[in-house]
């Protein structure tokens, strides 16, 4: 029986190689096929002036709208400030046990935090809170283990502390040996 698809939907400009990248961590971490797709999404939409950032309920509630033929669970590709009522910024929000997800790369720069830039740290955490989102699309909370990709993660040092991976508990909670 042939599995369903992720759909991964780049809605902002990503370097190929990043989301070349995504897809294989994506593959191996769930056991389904990756479908890679670009989408012309008009960010200016969910702009919240008083915050300058981008209100990421509102971006889930429309990418969750996106009818994608053959998509089973779908996560979208964000450069911008993402912000929910309740915090000063996020990295990814995802329905749990849900089809949608969405990340940004924004807060994940080393130069937010005045430190020398880095394509490698910020593509290896890019991929973290991805895999992280789509964790929470196939029904898991947050995971005490400490190298988890699932532990909670507040700041990007809790980030670059974790493994790209789900440890074992996880993968046989989501049933994936």
């Amino acid at each position: 029986m042939k599995k369903q698809s992720i759909i991964l939907i780049s809605c902002d400009h990503f370097e190929k190689d990043l989301t070349d990248d995504i897809v294989k961590a994506i593959v191996h971490e769930f056991q389904h096929p990756v479908v890679f797709k670009e989408y012309d999404f008009e960010i200016s939409n969910f702009y919240f002036p008083g915050r300058r950032q981008y209100d990421a309920n509102k971006i889930l509630k429309e990418v969750s709208e996106m009818v994608l033929p053959g998509s089973f669970k779908k996560i979208g590709l964000f450069r911008v400030d993402l912000f929910i009522p309740i915090l000063t910024y996020i990295f990814g929000q995802a329905f749990l046990n849900g089809n949608t997800g969405i990340v940004s790369l924004h807060r994940l720069r080393n130069e937010l935090y005045g430190i020398k830039q880095s394509k490698t740290i910020l593509n290896e955490r890019f991929k973290k809170v991805v895999i992280h989102e789509i964790g929470h699309m196939f029904g898991l909370i947050h995971c005490q283990n400490p190298i988890c990709v699932m532990r909670s993660s507040t700041y990007v040092e809790d980030i670059d502390q974790k493994s790209q991976n789900l440890c074992a508990k996880c993968k046989t909670e989501i049933g994936i040996s």
